[in-house]
């Protein structure tokens, strides 16, 4: 079930700066959109002002978008509260993650995630074969 969290707990973070500084990070977003925002925007046109503004800095942390999908169907798990879109960015450590959220003219844009989610889902993955 999506819950309201947008944004990591300062746990979440420094469980996050444990992962081993010499691997890949891939972040899986799950992503569920406002109906409606407070700045008179749907949720969905908050969040592609984000992603657009975001990108520059993805770049420049060295991540890249490996996959980008609209969810169509939940299978299995509640369909009421499905989420809208998910999407992969490979980092290619947890330092360069890092980099990004902390960069002072990213955090400048980053209130455009708040404003546009409902749940902002953020999975960090390493991969394996």
């Amino acid at each position: 079930m999506l819950s309201n969290q947008i944004s990591p707990t300062e746990s979440q973070l420094a469980q996050l700066k444990k992962f081993p500084k010499d691997t890949p990070l891939v972040m899986l977003n799950i992503l569920k959109f406002k109906v409606q925002t407070n700045t008179n925007e749907t949720g969905k046109e908050a969040y592609a002002r984000y992603f657009k503004n975001a990108s520059p800095f993805v770049k420049k942390s060295g991540a890249k978008l490996i996959w980008k999908g609209k969810i169509l169907r939940t299978v299995i798990g509640n369909s009421d509260n499905q989420a809208h879109l998910t999407f992969l960015v490979e980092y290619p450590s947890v330092d360069h993650f890092f980099a990004l959220i902390m960069d002072p003219e990213y955090q400048k844009i980053a209130g455009d995630r708040s404003i546009a989610l409902e749940y902002g889902g953020l999975l960090a993955c390493k991969t394996i074969l």
